[in-house]
């Protein structure tokens, strides 16, 4: 089964963003009525509430380090929103994600103009790796980092959708969310909460996310350039507020020049 969502998301100053109020997918979302698409296929529309980046101390939630999260049990999306820099390791494994979620394709597009900025497709699995011998060096994070690299206009768009696809296991997922935080060196610049609500086991699903940019000063719009991949971000994905998958991402704005 194939289900499409879109999710518009703010992203404030975070000395500025408030947290909105809850959100139930389930109960709120429209589209959700059992209707089937052309092909006979159930079709679900969501238009999902995002909450906004926020700052830890605007909302209560205590500053954390890297250090008190990896000696965690189970980590929260209160604990990562409190995080004041990038991390350097991941803060769970890949054998946590036990509702075998996989991104299977990323396009990012100029929402002004539809130009497309950036676009990858993971290739099919072909069942050939049964009848291969076991490698013992495979790195267990492969897949979990992505290197982006934009010209110096991607810096001045205020407006860019985000298109994820991908499949789950077969337990169904309650309450999946996603906070993506971008720093430039060890200063905030914006974070995102993103929530893709309930999905069906065994299913397909792509979300377009809707990035709101907050406008970045000259100064720094100039030092972003100059100092390619120290723009990084760290995506966290939960279900039922526990971290199961976190990936990273650093970013270059030099392309071109």
């Amino acid at each position: 089964m194939s289900y499409y969502c879109t999710s518009r998301g703010n992203s404030q100053d975070p000395s500025s963003a408030k947290t909105p109020a809850g959100y139930n997918p389930g109960r709120d979302a429209p589209g959700t009525d059992g209707s089937a698409d052309r092909t006979g296929r159930p079709e679900q529309t969501e238009e999902m509430k995002v909450k906004k980046g926020c700052n830890s101390t605007d909302v209560g939630v205590p500053a954390t380090t890297e250090e008190d999260l990896l000696a965690s049990a189970v980590i929260s999306p209160e604990d990562v929103l409190g995080l004041q820099k990038i991390t350097e390791n991941y803060l769970c494994s890949p054998d946590e994600n036990i509702y075998n979620i996989d991104f299977t394709r990323f396009k990012i597009r100029d929402m002004e103009t539809g130009t497309v900025l950036f676009e990858i497709t993971k290739p099919p699995s072909t069942g050939e790796s049964q009848n291969l011998p076991i490698k013992r060096d495979i790195d267990p994070n492969a897949g979990r980092f992505v290197r982006y690299q934009f010209t110096p206009a991607f810096l001045r768009l205020r407006q860019v959708g985000a298109t994820v696809e991908f499949t789950v296991g077969d337990m169904p997922i309650e309450n999946f969310r996603m906070i993506e935080r971008h720093y430039f060196r060890e200063k905030l610049l914006k974070s995102f909460d993103f929530e893709f609500g309930f999905c069906m086991p065994s299913s397909k699903n792509t979300c377009e996310h809707i990035y709101e940019f907050p406008p970045l000063s000259e100064d720094i719009i100039r030092e972003m350039i100059l100092h390619p991949y120290e723009t990084q971000s760290d995506s966290f994905y939960f279900v039922d507020n526990k971290l199961v998958m976190h990936n990273k991402a650093d970013y270059s704005y030099n392309g071109g020049t």
